[in-house]
């Protein structure tokens, strides 16, 4: 391999929210890898600390081009420049998409078991879980899809949360349980929010379908999460994108993303994404064969 993802590297005493912790604990609660990042990101990095002016930023073309060649290539999927918006995090995101698509007192449907953070974005602002929860047949969980649209058909129903990969699950749901989902979404006018902020570390084998490529429902009636931050474990730099074909639901979440005021992008997050679809493509293939060796590991001394 070209890159050493070997070392070992003493992250205590490092103001390490996984481990600045009690000795006898175990820190597993949390999606950060202890890999150092991409050699082409810390470059950017280093490059821009040596300006030595960390004033205000702005999104640059090279962000929009980045994410869209980065998507196209990885994902055989052609996102829109005009799709795209910066926020400071998917939780800030699913938070004021969750404000600004449906009111107080309506039911947001989630499919538990899920990211518990969902959780505190919908009951935070007003509004109720409704759980439609997976099937688990000994080997994988499933959509019960027969639940699934009664709790879509419930009047008060507005949003869906859609984790796509699944957290914690593992599911990377097929063209065609997508499809149904994006069908009856449409069918009962609810809005779907895509979670898809792990799709780029799959195992290797393993490609995930971007919601909004199925079809022509699926992606006038969707909100999509992105990030660079778990596939290239820059998580602290706080950086997102929100991806929304849809204008009349992009132009909502513009002026939501700027109310909540997690729409400006600190100095460090453009130039990391940017370095991070740009030329990490190479470091993050290692990588997952680096993950891939030691989930055998795991199976077989297990």
């Amino acid at each position: 391999m070209k890159y050493d993802f070997n070392v070992v590297r003493d992250r205590n005493n490092t103001n390490s929210l996984k481990w600045d912790i009690s000795e006898n604990e175990l820190p597993m609660w949390v999606a950060d890898m202890d890999f150092q990042t991409a050699p082409a990101i810390i470059e950017a990095l280093e490059n821009k600390v040596k300006e030595g002016i960390f004033g205000y930023s702005v999104i640059s073309e090279k962000w929009n081009e980045s994410i869209v060649n980065w998507w196209s290539r990885r994902h055989n999927f052609n996102i829109k420049k005009e799709w795209l918006i910066f926020c400071s995090g998917i939780v800030p995101a699913v938070t004021c998409a969750v404000k600004r698509i449906t009111n107080i007192g309506d039911n947001v449907l989630v499919q538990t078991p899920v990211y518990n953070i969902f959780f505190n974005s919908i009951e935070n602002h007003g509004r109720h879980v409704l759980e439609s929860k997976l099937k688990y047949d000994g080997g994988q969980y499933k959509i019960d899809f027969e639940d699934l649209e009664q709790k879509l058909a419930h009047p008060l129903t507005t949003m869906m949360i859609l984790c796509n990969p699944h957290n914690p699950a593992g599911r990377i749901w097929s063209v065609k349980e997508l499809r149904k989902i994006g069908e009856l979404c449409k069918k009962h006018h609810v809005v779907i929010l895509s979670d898809e902020i792990h799709c780029d570390l799959t195992a290797l084998g393993k490609e995930y379908v971007p919601f909004a490529s199925v079809s022509e429902e699926c992606e006038q009636n969707s909100i999509t999460c992105l990030s660079a931050t778990k596939t290239f474990n820059i998580a602290g730099l706080q950086t997102a994108i929100v991806s929304i074909p849809n204008e009349e639901i992009r132009n909502k979440m513009k002026r939501g993303l700027n109310s909540d005021e997690v729409a400006e992008p600190n100095t460090f997050a453009i130039d990391a994404v940017v370095a991070a679809f740009s030329y990490g493509e190479e470091w993050l293939d290692e990588l997952r064969e680096y993950i891939e060796e030691n989930k055998k590991i795991v199976s077989n001394y297990l």
